[in-house]
């Protein structure tokens, strides 16, 4: 038994090993959610790259992994950009395990980084799109089922570091994550009364299959130094003394989803080791 028992909970983007979405949905399942768990299943286009999304094999690994943990698991192909793909997502959550109490949008592009005179207008729609707009498509699809079935519910977005201070060669990023903040403070009003929260999570650089080739990519851009330069250099200015792990953001994640965050909505809380204060 545990705090998510009899509960079923989605998660976007967690069709990739070491990602921050398999960390998450393995955290939730040891509390005995129920997980679906969904990815846009192959690439589609140049903004969807086979090496940055998760493939349908690899979600049905992560799948039969959450099962180990005694608890139901289930894949499904999702594009966060299609509303009526998310509302499909929902409802198969319901139908495959009889509810929808945890919503979490994790999807996310991170790997669209040029220098602004760079980026052109299909690069700031593709992230903008994901990040931003799938998020809304997310609250908005779990929503309508949670205030259906009466019983409340918790909706949490993975935002960043980058939803409260500018980076380099990631406007479009930045400005999506800073979205999602105005985001969850006008859903949570809403959604409030339904007794849904809706809060941001916003973790510092976290070495995932991701951050790893986020790693390569700034190291070069401050100036071609070693990756392990680079870290150490991170390390340095963080508090804590380390960058993120995946786990630190999937704590945080299942605190909001719990009933003890119950009175916690319109957040962006920050899990950067200090970096971020603010």
């Amino acid at each position: 038994m545990g705090r998510f028992s009899g509960k079923t909970a989605v998660i976007t983007g967690s069709g990739r090993r070491k990602g921050l979405g398999e960390a998450i949905a393995l955290r939730l399942a040891r509390e005995g959610a129920n997980i679906v768990i969904s990815d846009i299943g192959k690439a589609a286009e140049p903004a969807t790259p086979a090496e940055h999304i998760g493939a349908t094999d690899e979600m049905e690994a992560i799948a039969g992994d959450i099962r180990k943990a005694g608890v139901a698991a289930s894949t499904k192909v999702c594009d966060v950009r299609d509303l009526e793909q998310m509302r499909a997502l929902a409802r198969h959550a319901v139908d495959t395990h009889g509810s929808l109490d945890i919503w979490v949008n994790n999807a996310g592009i991170g790997y669209i980084m040029k220098p602004l005179l760079d980026v052109t207008a299909d690069d700031w729609r593709a992230v903008i799109d994901v990040n931003l707009t799938g998020c809304f498509f997310g609250i908005k699809a779990a929503a309508e089922l949670m205030v259906k079935a009466g019983k409340g519910g918790r909706i949490v977005n993975i935002a960043s570091q980058a939803a409260k201070s500018g980076f380099p060669h990631a406007q479009a990023y930045t400005s999506s994550k800073h979205g999602l903040v105005g985001l969850v403070r006008s859903a949570a009003i809403e959604l409030g009364a339904h007794a849904i929260t809706v809060n941001n999570v916003c973790p510092n650089h976290v070495t995932t299959g991701l951050g790893a080739w986020q790693n390569e990519y700034f190291s070069k851009v401050v100036g071609a130094v070693s990756v392990e330069a680079y870290l150490e250099a991170m390390a340095g200015r963080i508090p804590l003394k380390r960058p993120g792990k995946p786990e630190d953001t999937a704590n945080a994640v299942a605190f909001l989803c719990s009933d003890e965050a119950e009175y916690i909505t319109a957040e962006s809380m920050n899990v950067s080791g200090g970096e971020e204060p603010h």
